[in-house]
C-alpha cells in the first residue's frame, strides 16, 4: 500500500501583526515643497557624509550612513515627538542607532539638524554642551588628546567611531555584533513601564546585515510576545554587508548569508511589517512612517525600506560599507559636483603638504561651505526649523507623564537603605537551610517592593530554577505584557536566550527608571552577556562624562555557579565564569559578588548598588546551604562581607610559631572549609590569618589605607589560596610563586572535572575537607619553620 505525498506551499499561521506595502502608486499627501526641501537637505547630508570620510580617511562607514538618510530625516522632521532643546527629556521619542556603524550618519544628521535650528529657531536649541555642531565634526573619530589647532580652538567634541551617550540624544553604546537591537528594545521596555499607555516611542535603526546575529531574532521574539507597541524598527535593506552584496534572499535569488529577508523575518515574529518599495523616495518614506503611527495596534512595527548602499556616492554596495574615495581625489570631488551645481558654490581643493593642520584647515573650509549653502538658502533652515518646533508642540500636546504607580528606583539608593539594615525577609536562623540563589531572590524582592516594582527580571527558561522569579513575588504573576499584563515583573525573552536577555536588561537599566536583572547558569550568561556588558559599561561611563549622572546598574545573575552544580557535569558546573568578569573592567564599572553564606547576600547586594556600578554580577549556587551560627564559630557578622575581603580568623605575625595566611573564595569550598577544616585548624592551634573574598571590586573601592589595613601586601607575599574558581582569580591575593603552587583550585589536577554530587566533584578536585586539610597542614608546617 502506498500513499502519494504532495508538496504544498507553506503559509504562516495567524498573526496579530499586519502587512502593508508602500509604493509610488499608493503614497500621497506629501507636497512638492516638502519633497523639494527634503531633497535639498538630503543632498547636503550626503555631501557631509562624504566630507567626513574624506578628512578622516580609511575610517567610517559612508555607504549605510547615506542609504539610511531619508529614513532618519523623516523621523526627525516629521514623525517623532521630541524637544531638541532638552536631549535628556524622558518624555521624548527616542531614535536609537542599533546600526552603530552608521555613526558617521548620526553625527552628520545631528550637525545638520543643529545648523538648521541655529539659523532659523535658535531659541529652541539647548546650551552648547548639549548640542552637536558642525564644529564638532572636527572631532569625528578623534581622541580627546587630539592637538590640531581647530579641534582645540572650537572645543570640538571627540566623536567615537560607534555611538556612545557622549553624544546628545544617544542613550546607548551600540555597533557590536547585533547588541544594539536588544538594548534599544530594552529602552522601550523601560519607557513602557514608566509611562504606560502614553509611552514614548523608541525608533530603532538597523540594516539587514545587523539583523543576522542570533540575539536579534531573540529580541524580535521578546518584543512581539510582550506586545511592545512602542517599538518601531526601521530597516535599511540595501542587501550589502562588508563581504556580500546579497545578504538575504531576494525574490527567487537565494541570499549568501540567510534565506529570509527582513519582511519575512519580522512577520515571522508577529510584527507589523510595512514594506517601502523605494527608500530613496521621501514621499514613500513619509507615507510609511505616517501609516505606522496611525495604525498602532498592540504589536511592534517594522518598516522595511529598499535602499541602495552608497547611493550617489560613486561607490555602491558592499564596497561603500567601510571604505570610500581616496583623500581629495577626483572621484571624491565628483561626489560634490551635484551639490555645487544645485547651490552655486564650490568646495575648496586641497593643496600644500598633507600635515594634520593643513588637512584640518581644508576640512574646516568644506564644513563652512555647507554652512554657507544653508545660510544663503534661508528657506531650507526655515522649513526644517518649523518642523522641529512642530515636534516640540506634538510632545507638549501628548502630555506624557509617569503612569500612576510607576516605579521609583531612587528609593533603592535612599540613605536609609543600608547593608546593615537587613530586613526580616533576608535574615536566616542558624541551623536552617537556604540557597544562595534564594537569598538573592529575596534580597531583590525586598528592593523591588521598596521601589514600587523597579526591578524587571528574566531568565533563560530558568526562572524558578535560579530563583530569580522570587524578585517578582507579590506582583502580578505571569510574564510582562504591555497590553494584557503590564504589572508583571517577569519578562519572557525568547526562551533560552542569554544574549537577548543581556541586551534587553541593559537597555532597561539604561533608560533610567529600573534595574534589569537577567539570570542563567554562570557558565553561560557570563560569557554570552560579555559583549553587552562591555558596551553597557562604555555607555554608562560616557553618560556620566556627558551629564554627571551616576551609572545605572544592570544585574547579571551568574546562577548555579561553580562546582556544586556537579550533577550537570563540566559543561554546566563551570569554574571559569568569574575569570571573565572579576577585575576585568575599569574600576567602578563592574562589581562581582562571591558570597559563601546566604546571610551575606542582602548586605553585599545593597553595598554594591550603593556604589552605583554599571554592572553587578552575583555568583550564586544551586544547592541548599547550612546557615552557620557565625558568632558561635567566632566568625564576624555577615555584614563584614561588604568590605569585599574580611578575616575569618586573625593571626599574630609577631608570635611564634606563625602559620601564615589563607585566602578563600567561592561558596562550595568555603562551606566545606568552615564545617570540616576550620575546626581542625582551631584544634591544632594554628596562628593563622584566614581571609574570605566576597567581592574583589568592593575591596578595590575602599580607600587604599583601609585596603592595606585589612589585607597588607605582606599577607599576599606569603599566602596560599583555596578557591572553587580558577587560579587567575586568586593572583591578586596570592603573590608568591610558592603560594600559587600550593593554592587549591578547580583545575589543580590539570583537567575538567567529571559529573556527580557536589561533594564528589570537590573530592575529585582535591577541594573536599580532607584535601583542604592536608594542603593547609603542609603549608602551615612549612610556614612555622621559617
Amino acid at each position: 500500500m502506498s500513499s502519494k505525498k504532495t508538496q504544498k506551499k507553506f503559509a504562516f499561521g495567524p498573526r496579530r501583526g499586519y502587512y502593508v506595502e508602500i509604493n509610488k502608486e499608493n503614497s500621497s499627501g506629501v507636497s512638492d515643497e516638502w519633497i523639494r526641501m527634503f531633497d535639498d537637505y538630503d543632498m547636503l547630508y550626503r555631501s557631509l557624509c562624504g566630507i567626513l570620510y574624506n578628512f578622516v580617511p580609511k575610517s567610517g562607514h559612508p555607504g549605510g550612513s547615506i542609504s539610511s538618510g531619508r529614513i532618519v530625516e523623516g523621523l526627525l522632521f516629521s514623525t517623532m515627538s521630541y524637544r531638541i532643546g532638552d536631549p535628556e527629556c524622558r518624555e521624548n521619542d527616542l531614535l536609537s542607532y542599533a546600526a552603530g556603524h552608521k555613526a558617521m550618519g548620526l553625527y552628520a544628521m545631528w550637525a545638520m539638524r543643529n545648523e538648521v535650528c541655529r539659523l532659523s529657531r535658535p531659541e529652541l536649541l539647548p546650551g552648547p554642551d548639549r548640542q552637536l555642531r558642525l564644529e564638532d565634526m572636527l572631532g569625528f573619530r578623534r581622541n580627546p588628546t587630539q592637538e590640531t589647532p581647530l579641534f582645540r580652538k572650537f572645543e570640538a567634541k571627540p566623536l567615537d567611531g560607534h555611538p556612545t551617550p557622549l553624544t546628545p540624544f544617544v542613550k546607548l553604546s551600540t555597533g557590536a555584533s547585533g547588541v544594539g537591537v536588544p538594548t534599544s528594545f530594552g529602552l522601550a521596555f523601560g519607557a513602557m513601564d514608566t509611562y504606560g499607555k502614553n509611552a514614548p516611542f523608541v525608533h530603532v535603526l538597523e540594516g539587514e546585515g545587523g539583523m543576522t546575529p542570533g540575539r536579534v531574532s531573540e529580541a524580535l521574539a521578546a518584543a512581539a510576545t510582550a506586545q511592545m507597541w512602542n517599538i518601531m524598527m526601521h530597516v535599511d535593506w540595501n542587501q550589502a554587508s562588508i563581504d556580500s552584496n546579497r545578504v538575504c534572499r531576494d525574490g527567487e535569488t537565494p541570499g549568501e548569508y540567510v534565506q529570509w529577508n527582513p519582511v519575512d523575518f519580522c512577520y515571522l515574529h508577529d510584527w507589523n511589517v510595512i514594506l517601502v518599495e523605494d527608500g530613496k523616495d521621501i514621499e514613500q518614506v513619509l507615507s510609511a512612517q505616517k501609516y505606522a503611527m496611525q495604525h498602532v495596534n498592540g504589536q511592534p512595527t517594522a518598516i522595511v525600506y529598499r535602499t541602495v548602499k552608497g547611493w550617489q556616492y560613486g561607490i555602491e554596495g558592499r564596497k561603500s560599507h567601510g571604505a570610500g574615495h581616496d583623500f581629495c581625489s577626483g572621484e571624491f570631488c565628483q561626489t560634490l559636483d551635484p551639490t555645487e551645481a544645485r547651490f552655486g558654490m564650490e568646495f575648496p581643493r586641497f593643496c600644500g603638504d598633507k600635515t594634520p593642520a593643513n588637512i584640518e584647515a581644508c576640512y574646516w573650509d568644506h564644513l563652512m561651505v555647507i554652512r554657507s549653502m544653508l545660510e544663503k538658502n534661508e528657506e531650507i533652515p526655515a522649513f526644517f526649523g518649523k518642523r522641529l518646533a512642530e515636534a516640540d508642540r506634538r510632545l507638549v500636546k501628548l502630555g506624557r507623564a509617569r503612569r500612576e504607580g510607576a516605579p521609583d528606583i531612587s528609593r533603592v539608593y535612599a540613605p536609609s537603605v543600608t547593608p546593615e539594615a537587613i530586613p526580616d525577609s533576608c535574615r536566616y536562623e542558624p541551623g536552617s537551610q537556604q540557597t544562595l540563589r534564594g537569598a538573592l531572590g529575596q534580597a531583590l524582592n525586598h528592593l523591588n517592593h521598596l521601589s514600587g516594582g523597579a526591578f524587571l527580571a528574566a531568565a533563560a527558561d530558568l526562572l524558578g530554577s535560579t530563583s530569580i522569579d522570587v524578585t517578582g513575588k507579590g506582583f502580578p504573576g505571569g510574564y510582562f505584557n504591555a497590553v494584557s499584563n503590564p504589572g508583571a515583573r517577569m519578562l519572557s525573552i525568547g526562551g533560552i536566550c542569554e544574549d537577548a536577555i543581556g541586551g534587553i536588561m541593559a537597555g532597561i537599566s539604561a533608560f533610567g527608571s529600573h534595574i534589569g536583572a537577567g539570570s542563567s547558569y554562570g557558565a553561560f550568561i557570563a560569557a554570552l552577556s560579555h559583549i553587552t556588558a562591555r558596551l553597557h559599561g562604555i555607555g554608562q561611563q560616557a553618560k556620566h562624562e556627558y551629564n554627571g549622572e551616576p551609572y545605572n546598574p544592570w544585574i547579571i545573575v551568574c546562577a548555579h555557579a561553580g562546582l556544586k552544580t556537579g550533577e550537570d557535569g563540566p559543561t554546566h558546573a563551570d569554574p571559569q565564569a568569574l575569570q571573565l568578569l572579576q577585575e576585568n573592567f575599569p574600576r567602578g564599572v563592574m562589581i562581582t559578588l562571591t558570597p559563601w553564606d546566604p546571610q551575606e547576600l542582602y548586605p553585599t547586594v545593597v553595598a554594591a548598588l550603593r556604589k552605583r556600578p554599571a554592572l553587578v554580577a552575583p555568583f550564586v549556587t544551586r544547592p541548599n546551604e547550612k546557615i552557620f551560627d557565625r558568632a558561635a564559630l567566632g566568625l564576624p557578622p555577615a555584614t563584614a562581607s561588604i568590605k569585599g575581603v574580611y578575616a575569618l580568623r586573625k593571626g599574630d605575625r609577631a608570635k611564634k610559631p606563625y602559620h601564615g595566611t589563607l585566602v578563600l573564595q567561592e561558596s562550595g569550598v568555603t562551606n566545606t572549609f568552615v564545617e570540616e577544616v576550620l575546626p581542625r585548624i582551631d584544634k591544632a592551634g594554628y596562628n593563622m590569618n584566614i581571609f574570605y573574598v566576597s567581592s574583589a571590586e568592593l575591596f578595590d573601592l575602599l580607600p587604599e589605607d583601609e585596603q592595606r589595613a585589612i589585607f597588607p601586601e605582606a599577607f599576599a607575599l606569603e599566602a596560599m589560596g583555596i578557591t572553587g574558581f580558577t587560579l587567575p582569580t586568586m593572583l591578586r591575593w596570592i603573590a608568591s610563586a610558592e603560594g600559587r603552587r600550593r593554592t587549591l583550585h578547580a583545575f589543580g589536577k590539570g583537567h575538567y572535572l567529571g559529573s556527580g554530587q557536589a561533594h564528589k566533584v570537590l573530592e575529585e578536585a582535591g577541594l573536599h575537607g580532607d584535601g583542604q586539610w592536608e594542603a593547609v597542614k603542609a603549608y602551615a608546617e612549612m610556614m612555622a619553620k621559617k
